[in-house]
């Protein structure tokens, strides 16, 4: 074979052997793209789309692993959970939270899972938020907390759900996160637990004929909690007969539903011959504002009628509730 016909031969077989890497290169990358899709497709089945308070977010983990709460109110609900969170936004500390800014309630609980303080104050930290890499951020689309106008930033940090706390029940909010966060038998063995303790409460107390006006004190105004409140459907289900609002329209903060600030005198006149119960007071705060005129010549104060429900009242989760219960069962036992 002289050196033309060498270098011939040569030439086919390098030709071939080109065609067969680029052959075997393609049958590769097939195979890892279909590899790539099969994981995209689990990736995506795993993944599950939630429409809640303020709007529909796709790609929501179906087993969260690091939660952000942008609300402190929400922190209770998920820490009832047992949902994994990392951080949680955080109020002024004051009477009813701990030095970081945590709702006494639950603040035990936030220590055990060695919870983080997100940020404090009520409007997001984004940056804040970005740096602690969530794969699930909740928040509240109501209250002093709602989180509505920076959806769109937190969305962009990771999938964000917002949820209205103060139209539903603490039980009903429960079921309804434990659903989207794929924590269903949990959700349910809390509100059983709960909905245990009220039967056994309800069994062993004495309602008071009267109704029951859940009030605040705000100083020159007085806050009525509604029956449809957390708090109304709470006493509800213990057996009182919560007191409507006065008519007309009150004042209402952040359009809430649940609660609306009247005037100290009208809420005098409706309330009547109610029971008082007052919810988030020092008792010191309850004794000041039963001595002035409008309040001290009422039944209620004269029979001694008036009960304090707790501090931390105000905002009712599963911790909250329980320490209610735990009050009423003590006043009227």
């Amino acid at each position: 074979m002289n050196g033309r016909q060498l270098r011939a031969r040569f030439r086919g077989v390098a030709v071939v052997a080109a065609g067969l890497l680029a052959l075997s290169a393609c049958g590769g990358g097939d195979a890892g793209a279909k590899g790539d899709k099969s994981g995209g497709d689990k990736a995506a089945a795993a993944a599950r789309t939630v429409k809640h308070d303020a709007g529909t977010t796709e790609k929501v983990p179906a087993e969260p692993k690091r939660i952000v709460s942008v609300s402190v109110t929400m922190t209770g609900h998920l820490l009832a959970l047992d949902a994994p969170v990392v951080a949680s936004q955080a109020t002024p500390p004051s009477v009813i939270t701990d030095k970081q800014g945590f709702f006494t309630q639950w603040s035990d609980a936030a220590a055990k899972n060695s919870v983080k303080v997100a940020y404090q104050g009520f409007e997001p930290d984004v940056e804040k938020v970005l740096a602690l890499k969530p794969d699930l951020i909740v928040g509240a689309s109501s209250g002093a907390e709602n989180a509505e106008k920076f959806y769109d930033k937190l969305s962009a940090v990771a999938p964000t759900l917002l949820y209205r706390h103060d139209d539903v029940s603490w039980q009903d909010l429960t079921a309804r996160l434990g659903k989207d966060l794929g924590l269903e038998k949990r959700a349910g063995e809390v509100v059983a637990a709960h909905d245990k303790r009220v039967g056994e409460v309800k069994a062993a107390i004495t309602v008071p004929e009267q109704s029951a006006a859940l009030v605040r004190d705000n100083q020159s105004a007085m806050t009525v909690f509604t029956p449809e409140s957390a708090q109304g459907r709470l006493l509800t289900s213990l057996g009182f007969t919560v007191l409507e609002p006065p008519a007309g329209k009150g004042r209402t903060q952040g359009g809430r539903s649940d609660f609306a600030e009247f005037s100290q005198e009208k809420v005098a006149d409706t309330a009547k011959d109610s029971s008082l119960l007052f919810v988030s007071h020092t008792p010191e705060e309850i004794t000041a504002a039963t001595e002035r005129p409008v309040w001290k010549d009422l039944a209620a104060v004269k029979d001694k009628r008036v009960y304090d429900l707790g501090l931390d009242t105000f905002r009712l989760d599963y911790y909250s509730a329980g320490n209610l219960i735990d009050k009423i069962e003590k006043a009227f036992g």
